[in-house]
């Protein structure tokens, strides 16, 4: 089932939205906190976005554009503020369709499908994970934290993968040498733990700190 990700503070709508949308066999997450639409998304990890232009706090301009800072997915702005300067506009800040309200439900839903046929068919998705503001690119093993990108190295990536893949948990350093064995990257017990330290010291660098927690004798969690 494809999931979307609503940005819409109007009620009405977003229930219309959420009842059609269900109708035609799409998951709807509806966006809660205006202010805090990124980490809704990245927890989301929807395969599209509906973002409408007039929210509270930030317009929907401003939240394309960080959207588009941590993922590639396919944004539709439905809006009533649909003359031509801001329909070039939410192209311009990464959109990939507009549809001005009022609309037709179906109308709506097919422009929904060609943008998922058009994204899906051929590529997969890249999930995405976050922790206290930080959002890890699955696809391409990035991490972003306040519009910033946090550049890893390969294991660095693989171990951050794989304490994130297991938040509120502890992970043994024998996993973590597992996950990075599996991968055909020898790592022994001083490696994993020199990998972690400049992991450590990376995100403390972007104002992560205490990012990566010890547990003696059991292993690491993100904290």
């Amino acid at each position: 089932m494809y999931k979307l990700f609503l940005v819409e503070d109007d009620k009405g709508i977003t229930d219309g939205i959420v009842t059609l949308a269900s109708a035609w066999g799409y998951e709807v997450v509806c966006c809660r906190d205006f202010r805090a639409v990124t980490d809704e998304f990245a927890a989301c990890a929807p395969h599209l976005v509906l973002l409408d232009i007039g929210l509270p706090f930030a317009g929907g301009f401003h939240w394309c554009r960080e959207i588009r800072k941590l993922s590639s997915v396919p944004i539709l702005f439905i809006s009533s503020a649909s003359d031509n300067l801001n329909m070039v506009m939410a192209m311009n800040e990464g959109a990939d369709d507009f549809i001005p309200k009022p609309f037709d439900g179906n109308v709506l839903m097919a422009k929904v499908q060609a943008l998922l046929r058009r994204s899906y068919d051929f590529a997969p998705s890249s999930p995405l994970l976050s922790h206290k503001g930080a959002m890890f690119n699955v696809g391409d093993g990035s991490l972003t934290f306040e519009g910033q990108k946090i550049e890893l190295s390969k294991n660095e990536a693989r171990i951050l993968f794989c304490l994130l893949s297991n938040k509120g948990k502890t992970v043994s350093r024998e996993k973590l040498m597992t996950e990075l064995w599996a991968t055909d990257s020898f790592v022994d017990e001083n490696t994993l733990t020199v990998n972690v330290n400049r992991l450590r010291k990376k995100l403390s660098a972007a104002g992560l700190s205490d990012f990566i927690a010890t547990k003696f004798g059991e292993g690491y969690c993100v904290g």
